[in-house]
């Protein structure tokens, strides 16, 4: 496969993934500013704007409105919703020939509705509309592409975003500590909770739903889950043959970090959840420039906030 579609895909998969997980985080978050009168708006504002990789202006106090602008409808913000819709869109373009017409359609259709502006009232049904619609391109995908090496290419983009957006979820629970959402809240957000009852049968615990959101080997959404999978999405892409460990940077980073993750102490975990969050997220950045340079090399990898691809 030509190293342009590759990456075209790759990045289609992030951005999907991006514009989900930053719907969520906001939907959470914005709805304990409005019920939690005791949370200082522009300490969460800040809070929420580092975790999502935004610097924010010292000159005022921010408000939830500068939030939504900043990371929902603000085109030009790259850590925003509709860059991440726009994004992908234009990743779909230049992959024309390789997906679905259905997936381009999903991708056109939402990126030609992102609001350009939405008041107070319209806020959650916008978020909830985001994720219909990533959810929505997801499916398609899923329906309409052949597991090859584009599959895989697109499944490792969305595997990694998902693990870095589920580690700034948890990252911002931990900086709001007590005036935080509840690990209910935060299960809800991440669609979780339905399937954490099923599993431990009782109301959340702190220990239970972190253990559930970083562990679980069956829910998808868990980090663990995440990293497997783009641990088998780049066995997928190139087989390994030799005998003693190995040989890409990716796979060991992403070993790496599986590897902390399953045997260490889920207390030590959630004990210094700030800083394994940050390491987890660390380590996906790490695993996107190895997969850049093992897979595109003639293109610029787009950090974070600067996304350009």
């Amino acid at each position: 496969m030509l190293s342009r579609i590759a990456e075209s895909l790759f990045w289609i998969g992030r951005y999907i993934e991006r514009a989900d997980g930053t719907a969520r985080i906001l939907d959470v978050y914005l709805q304990l500013l409005l019920e939690d009168v005791a949370v200082d708006e522009d300490t969460a504002c800040r809070a929420l704007l580092g975790v999502m990789g935004h610097e924010a202006p010292p000159e005022r106090k921010l408000s939830r409105a500068d939030v939504v602008n900043f990371l929902a409808i603000d085109r030009t913000q790259t850590a925003s919703i509709a860059y991440s819709v726009n994004a992908a869109r234009e990743n779909a373009r230049r992959a024309r020939e390789t997906i679905s017409t259905e997936l381009w359609e999903v991708l056109n259709a939402t990126y030609t509705n992102m609001p350009r502006r939405v008041n107070n009232e319209q806020v959650h049904q916008m978020f909830g509309w985001v994720r219909e619609r990533m959810a929505l391109a997801g499916g398609m995908a899923d329906a309409t592409s052949s597991r090859d090496d584009a599959w895989s290419f697109f499944t490792l983009g969305r595997y990694i975003e998902r693990a870095d957006m589920v580690a700034r979820l948890l990252a911002t629970r931990a900086l709001t500590e007590a005036s935080g959402p509840s690990w209910t809240t935060i299960l809800r957000s991440v669609g979780a909770y339905e399937a954490y009852l099923r599993t431990y049968r009782g109301v959340p615990s702190s220990t239970n739903a972190a253990e559930f959101l970083l562990l679980d080997r069956l829910f998808p959404r868990s980090i663990l889950f995440s990293v497997r999978g783009a641990e088998q999405c780049l066995e997928d892409i190139e087989p390994r043959r030799e005998r003693v460990g190995y040989i890409g940077a990716a796979e060991r980073m992403l070993g790496q970090i599986r590897a902390e993750l399953e045997f260490r102490p889920i207390q030590d975990i959630i004990d210094d959840l700030p800083t394994v969050m940050d390491k987890v997220q660390t380590t996906t950045t790490s695993v996107s420039h190895a997969v850049r340079e093992r897979y595109f090399p003639t293109h610029n990898m787009p950090a974070w906030t600067r996304e350009a691809s």
